[in-house]
């Protein structure tokens, strides 16, 4: 498998991914993740049974990519963040902009089989997360579908990497080559997330600097079966 590659400042970092986890209903507030959990039961996804969650998915789909190849029409992004263990120590932990690609048809039947139908894009540059540690809950997140705004919050409307971190330790996950996934934001209405392209921004008001993915969607021929 090919490593990831970042730039981080002037150095580029590699790192081969040996465990790659998604979070989901990682809402900070967990009451109005509770009314999203009754939202999508309607829709006919089966609830957790505890919140938040984490589903383990094969280390190949945290990919850098332009492109996403889907079988129907019925998949989405999701807005998120990443974090990317490169090494031991604590400046070896990186943060980058992600898109979870879900496929919404197969979500219904269960969600951890849905997370495993598409990849996790990943941003090619990064920040070390300690150096904006302190400004975490200011940072911004930001999706467009073929263009427009379908999601818009900050990093404050999440659980912080600081719970995925000491969430990671206990289960003796901290490990170099492991990704974690932060969940996402609630999409803005009259927006078709069914889209042929998608692009995710992690913004930082304090610099300027944005770090983003961007790619198509690409749907395969039908199966001949």
């Amino acid at each position: 498998m090919s490593p990831l590659r970042f730039g981080v400042g002037d150095e580029v970092v590699e790192v081969t991914v040996t465990a790659a986890l998604n979070a989901g209903y990682a809402g900070r507030s967990q009451q109005d993740v509770a009314a999203h959990v009754a939202e999508l039961a309607e829709l006919g996804v089966p609830a957790p049974t505890r919140t938040p969650c984490l589903y383990p998915v094969a280390p190949y789909l945290a990919m850098q990519t332009d492109e996403v190849p889907v079988q129907h029409g019925r998949t989405s992004g999701e807005a998120e963040w990443a974090l990317v263990v490169t090494g031991p120590e604590e400046r070896d932990v990186l943060l980058t902009a992600a898109c979870d690609h879900t496929d919404r048809d197969l979500e219904v039947h269960g969600v951890a089989w849905s997370k495993q139908a598409g990849p996790d894009v990943l941003g090619d540059r990064a920040w070390r997360l300690v150096d904006v540690a302190d400004r975490i809950d200011r940072l911004t997140l930001t999706a467009w579908a073929d263009g427009a705004p379908i999601q818009r919050g900050t990093l404050a409307e999440l659980l912080d990497p600081g719970y995925w971190l000491a969430d990671l330790r206990e289960r003796d996950l901290l490990r170099p080559g492991v990704v974690l996934l932060s969940g996402t934001i609630p999409m803005l209405p009259g927006v078709d997330q069914f889209a042929d392209r998608w692009r995710v921004e992690l913004g930082d008001p304090d610099t300027g600097d944005t770090l983003a993915c961007d790619y198509a969607v690409r749907r395969m021929p039908d199966a001949v079966a």
